[in-house]
């Protein structure tokens, strides 16, 4: 018997991406129903087996014997269900009036054009699954992170392929600044969305979203993947500097200790993941004025006072701290803000008067190389500074009068 062969026909098909065995054969199966249907008028009398393991279809023709003056009479004839015992004897001999016949529908009995239109509806049937079977699998990952491997790289995105072979877009919007990949390299990234374009999923990955430090502190820390410690909220500039806020229902666990590890080694991975971006662990916690205190971690705090209202904050610190407190670039503050909720403002606490400034806290009124004279000789701090005379520093410095008045000025200020 000649099947109706797939793997000559249908090749391709045979292992189908993101479509198990019995999507695939109950396709195929309606595919061919349909050819039927319209060969016959219906598909009553048919039996459509499907063999995956030999990639084959096999369709068999249910038919009852008639007497042949029936057929020629026509009246209860018909071709789809009965068949003339002329017929039936070129088959077999010994067949009788009334029996069932059961026979096999060759490739060839469809015809070219109906086997061409029978491929191109299987193709368009298995390709509209495999996208919807791709978008729903996604779907209901995102937020998970997921290991691929680099396949092109082009100026605004990246093309990475999972382990099925699936294609997933990083665009360049979701790199941090100092990614670098070349192809074949494998990459970490979450999956951040998933969406439809033009009938075709789109799978987009994110390494600069919160969800991902989320999800490598679960990879690193097992007190968190197994909820022992609850990351309350995430902030990031990223490949700068980020904020994690962390709690512990536990009253023995430490969650801070327990996220940096041993002299560091559960964060370092992190850090080395995220190219070094500097990471804060702070102990979560309802109060304000001390959540706003932990959050603008390294620098140390003298008071607070915050206007619930209008969600802002004024923080007082030591001259010598301020510039910890916004941190380069702005990133501290700026990100203390965002993990708070409150908008910020840093002041200088100057009741103290006996406290000195670092030079280096003038950086953005005072030139750096009028700075740098000062230091050469040995004025480290604003005091030392306005302890000398005019006359000296002209004479100790390549500074003019001038320029040594208005840099005593503004040191003046600072403690006036």
């Amino acid at each position: 018997m000649e099947n109706i062969n797939l793997i000559e026909s249908f090749s391709e098909f045979k292992e189908v991406k993101n479509i198990d065995r019995p999507t695939l054969m109950s396709i195929i199966e309606d595919v061919f129903k349909s050819a039927l249907i319209k060969k016959y008028g219906s598909d009553d009398n048919f039996d459509i087996i499907v063999n995956p393991d030999r990639g084959d279809v096999e369709i068999w023709h249910n038919r009852i014997i008639m007497d042949d003056e029936f057929v020629d009479d026509s009246f209860d004839y018909d071709p789809a269900k009965h068949i003339s015992l002329t017929d039936a004897h070129k088959i077999e001999a010994e067949f009788e009036l009334g029996e069932e016949i059961t026979t096999p529908v060759r490739l060839d009995d469809f015809g070219r054009r109906a086997v061409l239109a029978v491929r191109q509806n299987l193709v368009s049937k298995i390709l509209e699954l495999e996208k919807d079977s791709l978008f729903k699998k996604y779907k209901e990952r995102v937020g998970d992170i997921m290991t691929g491997e680099v396949y092109q790289v082009w100026k605004k995105e990246l093309l990475v392929l999972d382990e099925e072979g699936n294609e997933l877009l990083l665009p360049k919007t979701e790199q941090i600044p100092s990614d670098f990949f070349k192809k074949g390299d494998t990459i970490k990234a979450v999956i951040q969305r998933v969406e439809m374009k033009n009938n075709n999923p789109v799978i987009i990955l994110s390494r600069t979203s919160p969800k991902f430090l989320e999800r490598l502190f679960e990879l690193e820390v097992p007190e968190v993947f197994d909820g022992l410690i609850t990351i309350k909220k995430i902030v990031r500039e990223p490949g700068e500097r980020a904020k994690v806020a962390v709690e512990s229902y536990d009253d023995r666990i430490d969650p801070v200790g327990a996220c940096v590890g041993m002299k560091g080694s559960r964060i370092h991975g992190i850090v080395r993941e995220l190219r070094n971006e500097n990471i804060d662990v702070i102990n979560f916690t309802n109060n304000a004025q001390l959540f706003i205190t932990r959050s603008l971690s390294p620098a140390k705090i003298t008071s607070v006072k915050i206007d619930d209202e209008t969600k802002r904050a004024e923080v007082f610190l030591k001259p010598d701290q301020v510039s910890l407190a916004i941190g380069k670039g702005g990133h501290n503050i700026k990100l203390a803000g965002k993990l708070t909720g409150y908008e910020i403002d840093v002041y200088r606490d100057t009741d103290i008067d006996s406290e000195d400034v670092d030079l280096e806290e003038f950086a953005d009124e005072i030139e750096g190389w009028i700075l740098d004279e000062l230091k050469n000789i040995g004025c480290d701090t604003a005091k030392s500074v306005l302890e000398l005379s005019t006359e000296e520093l002209v004479k100790r410095t390549d500074l003019e009068e001038v320029t040594v008045n208005e840099v005593k000025q503004i040191l003046q200020s600072e403690f006036e």
